[in-house]
């Protein structure tokens, strides 16, 4: 009997699905181990082959644990929210839903024909309202709660309410940006749009103003992430900064708690790396410089360097700062008024993208420096920005490259404050060191850096005019899109004063409306429901939808109880599956959803509804698997298409095909021309009759013509080979180009397994006892594939198959005792093949939950070594001896071997150098 793929693959999966075999549920009995994927977004294009890579990892993980004896919990669903849905819905004006049904549905299509053990009862989207109902839940937790500094940890927004009406804010600390004290006299005659303004201060979830990245074109606010070169990375639309009332998440107050939580979580260094400088810690000060022909106002800036104090001789304020337009002199307001949109409206990546590209403008305006009193310019500059610190610097140029370069172009004077070598040139370069003596800065010359910046602080805080702080780079988190397809946001509005629904009210559930776009006059989609979508029927709802983390934030506690209507998850179920165990997942969620995840987790774990403050143990970014593009070549300007090897006889260009089209680099002639219709048209130039094209190595998308469908690798050759092919790439963490060339090998590898069992053309298996080297071929592959699954090396595993096949193919096995543990071995990677002949060996069960081998080392350790036989250092001869012989007896055989005498001749032994079990020298 042949492999037949197509027949055992179908009969599992089909089996799988009715026998619910990976359902799961809590087992007290056994360890558990939870195993989850990154919520991956349900596009109109389905999966490509590079997609599949980290859920194969996961799902051999999570097998391999189930035979280790483990309750496995390896839940799949869908982040269904999302902006293409939309763009598409606006395009064609289907509901976003009827596409997010079909992505969907093929999206498991494709899953299930490549074998994952997900246990689909626990599947959800994202868009279902009984989900997102528990979404809209904890944004209202978060909208009711507020961070004390004193406890370090989130508590309801009531506790504060009765501090204020005890004794008013007076004794709470450092106060909001903008707050004023007030005692509790004052709080208790506050109107309660006072008071309701006054929270929103503290409001883990709040309505205030901030820049975002406004698209007109597609009507909504975008990430930072979504905009390059000022235009959106979806459609190319031009972008502007805008100050606008947004809805937000006050992640800035978990700074400390994100850094250091990092410390003792088993992720790879370059992920906690990011994450650490994206939270960006600084240590340093708050520095006061009054502004001339201002009375009362001061600009503040942050510092880790108050050493270079004395080096100041320019102040610069981000395009965006607020009040801005009070530092602008009369005169020069229009000019400046178009310098600032222009600049403001480049994002922050690309502002700090170009290092070379220097823009500014004075401002006509002074400011006096703290201690000297010295006059400084107030310039507007676009590398600083409105998010960092308080959106204004201090210009340094002798000790900061950047302004030092700011310097060079507007001829600002560079004064060194710290001693660089003699060599060095100032005015050609800054000197950046942070350490050194401190020169030219009055009461500190002479110090070194780390105390003249302490003195420095204490004279300005004698003067209260500077502040020892610590800054993050962390900024809150902009939460409203003015976007349709999105959780609506659980608020209303009665008098102008925002109130979160009721719990009995929710879900919230998304409105009909006729347009996905935004209102003629501006307003989001949703106002167009307004009429008949109202709280109680007169209250306007909030007309912003959440962003498409929220959903995200959170799903991995959802996959716990699924079907929890009183509550998210139950209590009993968190504390039975505790954190993710292993999470796998893109780098391009390094910073943005790994963020937002551990605050949610932090804020519900401080609130007291799960027990434990970070979600997932271990993380594993999976590398890209990237497309090998195929492109032929064109003579320029004309139609001609040339083989490969004649463009050197013409000035060619390149254009990429579809990689389905090629064998071996061999274009398929026919099927190019019926492709598309200038190839059709086309004149061709063949070698040998056969058009040959050149390949380069590019992400896989749909723009390159070189997507590989993963359907179509199941349909040649099945999925066990395509599992086993992308593991067998390289490893699991690093990019690798995808390649038909070597998947015949691996399939290849199945078929001669296979015939272990169908050695003579029927199925034959032995119950004949193993002899030593079958057992010793057993056991060395049960330890690699062990150590290999446990340290996440699966291309070493693989290989570790291919060795062992074929070792035992040398040796004709066919013996139960040894082919029904190595199945197990390799069901994790190949689960039908294994499954099937699992079946065929007489086991009425599946092999899914099988004890995995034990590895017993009596049978590989060696009784016997080939000894290399050098002479002074060069090896000629090879001698097998027990392991178990002394130096004395070993000089023995070695000179009364015959081929000792050819290589001694006459010549006398100065001694024999032995080391057990690795060489033998006889030195002459």
């Amino acid at each position: 009997m042949d492999y037949n793929f197509e027949d055992i693959e179908r009969k599992w999966q089909k089996r799988w699905v009715v026998q619910k075999t990976f359902k799961v549920g809590e087992d007290e009995g056994k360890p558990k181990y939870y195993v989850l994927d990154m919520f991956p977004y349900p596009s109109g294009a389905g999966l490509h082959v590079g997609h599949p890579l980290g859920y194969i990892a996961s799902d051999i993980v999570a097998r391999y644990k189930r035979n280790k004896g483990f309750n496995v919990l390896h839940p799949m669903g869908y982040d269904s929210f999302g902006l293409p849905a939309e763009q598409y819905a606006i395009q064609t004006g289907q509901h976003p839903s009827i596409t997010t049904e079909t992505n969907v549905k093929r999206y498991r299509e494709q899953l299930d024909r490549m074998g994952f053990s997900f246990d689909w009862d626990r599947s959800f989207k994202t868009s279902d309202p009984e989900y997102y109902k528990w979404t809209q839940w904890i944004f209202l937790q978060l909208f009711n709660s507020w961070y004390n500094d004193k406890t370090n940890c989130a508590e309801d927004i009531q506790n504060l309410v009765a501090i204020f009406e005890r004794e008013g804010n007076e004794n709470l600390g450092a106060l909001p940006e903008g707050q004023k004290k007030f005692s509790m006299k004052e709080w208790n005659a506050y109107r309660e749009k006072d008071k309701s303004d006054i929270l929103m201060h503290y409001r883990l979830a709040y309505l205030g103003e901030a820049f975002v990245n406004w698209c007109p074109a597609l009507g909504t606010v975008l990430a930072n992430d979504e905009v390059k070169d000022g235009l959106s990375e979806r459609g190319g639309h031009l972008v502007e900064r805008k100050r606008m009332k947004q809805w937000s998440m006050r992640i800035s107050v978990y700074s400390e708690r994100l850094l250091k939580g990092l410390d003792g979580l088993d992720w790879t260094e370059s992920i906690k790396d990011a994450q650490r400088n994206w939270i960006g810690k600084s240590k340093g000060g708050e520095i006061r410089f009054k502004v001339d022909q201002a009375e009362d106002q001061f600009l503040t800036v942050f510092s880790t360097r108050p050493d270079t104090l004395y080096g100041v001789t320019f102040l610069a304020i981000a395009p965006e700062f607020e009040g801005v337009e009070k530092l602008i002199v009369e005169s020069k307001k229009q000019e400046i008024g178009e310098y600032i949109n222009r600049a403001k409206n480049r994002s922050e990546r690309d502002r700090l993208a170009d290092p070379e590209q220097v823009t500014g403008v004075f401002t006509g305006y002074y400011a006096f420096h703290p201690l000297s009193g010295k006059k400084l310019q107030i310039w507007i500059a676009d590398y600083v920005l409105v998010g960092y610190g308080t959106g204004a610097v201090m210009g340094v140029p002798a000790h900061d490259a950047r302004d030092h370069r700011f310097a060079l172009k507007f001829g600002l004077e560079i004064i060194p404050v710290i001693q660089s070598p003699p060599e060095w040139d100032i005015q050609k370069e800054a000197y950046i060191e942070q350490k050194g003596i401190c020169i030219n800065s009055e009461i500190i010359n002479g110090l070194e850096v780390p105390e003249a910046g302490g003195k420095i602080m204490e004279k300005l805080s004698e003067g209260q005019m500077g502040i020892s702080k610590v800054q993050f780079r962390l900024r809150d988190a902009v939460f409203g899109r003015q976007r349709y397809w999105g959780e609506p946001i659980p608020v209303y509005y009665e008098m102008g004063i925002p109130k979160g629904l009721p719990e009995a009210s929710l879900p919230l559930v998304l409105p009909e409306v006729d347009v996905f776009l935004p209102s003629e006059n501006g307003d989001p989609p949703l106002s167009r429901a307004q009429d008949s979508w109202k709280y109680h029927g007169k209250f306007n709802y909030e007309w912003t939808t959440m962003p498409g983390w929220a959903g995200s934030s959170w799903y991995f506690l959802r996959y716990m109880d699924p079907g929890g209507k009183e509550v998210f998850a139950r209590r009993e179920k968190v504390d039975y599956w505790g954190e993710i165990d292993l999470y796998i997942g893109g780098s391009e969620h390094t910073t943005g959803h790994l963020l937002y995840f551990r605050f949610w987790t932090k804020f519900l774990f401080d609130r007291g509804w799960i027990p434990f403050d970070e979600p997932a143990k271990k993380l594993i970014n999976q590398g890209m698997i990237q497309g090998c593009s195929c492109l032929v070549h064109r003579v320029e300007g004309s139609n001609k298409i040339v083989s490969a090897g004649l463009k050197s006889k013409y000035k060619t260009i390149k254009i990429h095909i579809d990689v389905n089209l090629v064998d071996q680099m061999q274009v398929d002639l026919a099927g190019l021309k019926s492709w598309r219709t200038d190839f059709a048209e086309a004149e061709y130039e063949l070698e040998d009759g056969k058009l040959i094209c050149e390949h380069a190595v590019e992400k896989m998308s749909k723009r390159w013509h070189n997507v590989v469908n993963p359907d179509d690798i199941c349909n040649k050759y099945g999925a066990d080979t395509l599992r086993l092919y992308e593991m067998f790439l390289g490893p699991l963490e690093q990019s690798k180009p995808w390649s038909t060339g070597g998947i015949t090998g691996v399939h290849g590898f199945l078929k001669k397994f296979w015939r272990l069992f169908y050695s003579s053309g029927t199925f034959f298996i032995t119950d004949e006892k193993a002899r030593p080297e079958e057992l010793k071929i057993l056991h060395k592959t049960i330890r690699k594939i062990s150590e290999d699954i446990e340290r996440f090396s699966f291309n070493t595993s693989v290989s570790s198959f291919m060795i062992c096949v074929n070792e035992l193919w040398d040796v004709k096995c066919c013996k139960r005792e040894i082919l029904e543990p190595l199945l197990i071995l390799l069901s994790p990677f190949a689960p039908h093949f294994s499954e099937e002949l699992w079946e065929q060996l007489g086991h009425g069960d599946g092999i899914s939950k099988v004890p995995f081998p034990l590895f017993e080392s009596k049978f590989v350790i060696e009784s016997e070594f080939n000894y290399p036989v050098s002479f002074n250092g060069k090896t000629r001869f090879y001698l097998m001896l027990p392991l178990d012989l002394d130096g004395t007896e070993v000089e023995k055989i070695v000179l009364g071997n015959e081929l000792s005498e050819k290589y001694l001749g006459d010549k006398a032994v100065r001694k024999i150098i032995f080391v057990k079990g690795k060489i033998i020298n006889v030195v002459v």
